[in-house]
């Protein structure tokens, strides 16, 4: 099994128990991004260079023996939705393909704080305005199962890149339905929390009253093409 095949859980134990590095991980996963974004377009930005950086550090904290959250040196994508400060977001939209924010959103904060490895700004309906991700100005969302496909939306790229192993968990947004219905699309868990769990601070919006962040993950199977 290749690095970029584990599931958030068994890659945190990996990195853990010192069997696997999280450069050693981020380098499997940019790898595997390299060779299925021609496809899948699931990607509006990818950061290796952040995403390298990020890992060496966690990979140094771990062998100083700190204390580091079961998150610190797992691959993630961000749904463009996000901001994220230094690195552009363009939430699908021509508009937005020179916004870089100067500053983070609290789920990006609170990641960072926890070590994660952004491995990307992934695809999206321009503004979430959409559910099958064929409305993004950066192109189609292809669905890793079925090429001529949609994997659904807004957050199209959210669970695309989980289905084929692009990142071992991703962040997306949910109005009404656009994590659930594409993660039930790409073959995926995707998660709505509870209303107001989760905060919205940071988030480009589409409807403020519904609007809600969540995680869409795999458990077992994902599809190699």
């Amino acid at each position: 099994m290749k690095p970029y095949e584990l599931t958030l859980e068994e890659a945190s134990k990996k990195l853990s128990q010192k069997k696997l590095s999280s450069l050693e991980l981020a380098e499997s996963v940019l790898q595997r991004i390299k060779e299925t974004q021609p496809k899948l377009n699931s990607f509006v930005l990818i950061t290796e260079e952040e995403a390298l950086k990020t890992a060496k550090n966690v990979d140094e904290k771990r062998a100083r023996g700190q204390s580091l959250s079961p998150l610190a040196g797992i691959p993630i994508g961000l749904k463009d939705i996000f901001l994220t400060k230094g690195i552009r977001t363009t939430c699908g939209s021509k508009i937005l393909s020179n916004f870089v924010p100067p500053y983070d959103s609290t789920v990006v904060r609170k990641l960072k704080e926890n070590d994660f490895v952004l491995v990307g700004k992934l695809n999206q309906d321009e503004f979430a305005m959409g559910s099958s991700n064929e409305n993004s100005f950066y192109g189609s969302v292809k669905n890793p199962w079925d090429l001529e496909r949609t994997p659904g939306g807004s957050s199209g790229g959210s669970a695309a890149a989980v289905a084929a192993d692009q990142c071992l968990g991703s962040f997306g947004t949910d109005t009404g339905g656009s994590i659930r219905q594409p993660a039930s699309l790409s073959g995926v868990v995707g998660m709505k929390p509870t209303y107001g769990r989760v905060s919205r601070y940071g988030i480009i919006a589409f409807a403020s009253s519904l609007d809600q962040v969540g995680q869409v993950f795999l458990f077992l199977t994902t599809q190699s093409f």
